[in-house]
């Protein structure tokens, strides 16, 4: 809705206003110019990203206009999540969690927390701790490394794409400025024409400077800003399984531990400390 509300508003401000002055609608028609800004931009960002990044172009997109994908509940439930887990852990040891991160797929614990068990990294990044744990690792800060530098590589593989957003922002005014060079050169063939004719054709070949700084200003450079907004929310959803890790491990109990991770959300989808009591005064220990 926010990406639609947009378009909405820059199309009308833009080519409203240009009606509004005056301005012939007509004249901005030049679909070749768009052709070959467009074409060029799209050539340009498959030379300069690899395959991943690429393939990742369609999440991209659907991310763009879905926005972040976690809202209060969610992190409500994220919460309990931890708090059922680390009581599990606590109360019965470390053996009876084995089930559920050896197959979380068929956990009854993770499924009772529908959306936790639907994010494939998230399961896979709390079993893969847990375990070892399970295993004998005890030493909190030689974890919390090995878990920075996982969410870092995490957060660069986002910015690659980011950046990719961003390149194509960048480089299309250019691409307009080629597209109005061709114009004119294409103008310049026609100059024994009357100037009413030289005219149309010089306007024409402005619109190729006006769509490249339009498209850029307008929409890939917001889409990029919305791209990495989303994505830093959503890095918070795993900082906070994080901190809860780090908390339980350093051998805090488990109204603590989630403590801990509510502490590391951001405020505007932060719960407060006694919306998650009562999420989880209910929780048993196993589910």
């Amino acid at each position: 809705m926010r990406l639609i509300v947009g378009t909405v508003i820059v199309f009308l401000c833009v080519f409203g206003g240009y009606a509004a002055m005056g301005g012939k609608l007509g004249v901005l028609w030049q679909p070749w110019e768009y052709v070959i800004i467009l074409g060029a931009a799209i050539g340009a960002f498959v030379i300069g990203n690899q395959g991943p990044v690429l393939k990742a172009v369609p999440s991209m997109l659907g991310t763009i206009f879905k926005g972040p994908k976690y809202k209060q509940d969610c992190y409500v439930e994220l919460l309990g999540m931890q708090y059922s887990l680390f009581k599990l852990a606590k109360q019965k040891g470390l053996l009876a969690v084995e089930p559920h991160i050896e197959n979380p797929h068929d956990s009854t614990l993770f499924n009772a927390f529908p959306t936790f068990a639907a994010n494939h990294h998230a399961v896979e990044f709390v079993c893969d701790y847990m375990r070892m744990l399970s295993l004998g690792a005890d030493n909190v800060h030689e974890i919390e490394a090995l878990m920075d530098e996982e969410l870092e590589t995490h957060h660069q593989e986002q910015e690659r794409i980011v950046a990719a957003m961003q390149s194509i922002a960048d480089g299309t005014p250019a691409l307009g400025i080629v597209a109005a060079v061709l114009g004119v050169i294409k103008t310049m063939g026609s100059i024994s024409e009357p100037p009413e004719v030289l005219g149309h054709l010089i306007g024409g070949a402005l619109v190729g400077t006006f769509f490249g700084v339009f498209v850029a200003y307008g929409f890939f450079g917001p889409m990029a800003s919305s791209l990495k907004g989303t994505y830093e929310a959503e890095s918070k959803y795993f900082l906070s399984l994080r901190a809860g890790l780090l908390a339980y491990i350093a051998g805090q109990p488990p109204v603590m531990a989630v403590e801990f991770a509510r502490k590391a959300l951001m405020s505007d989808v932060r719960p407060t400390f006694s919306e998650v009591e009562a999420a989880t005064a209910n929780l048993p220990a196993t589910v």
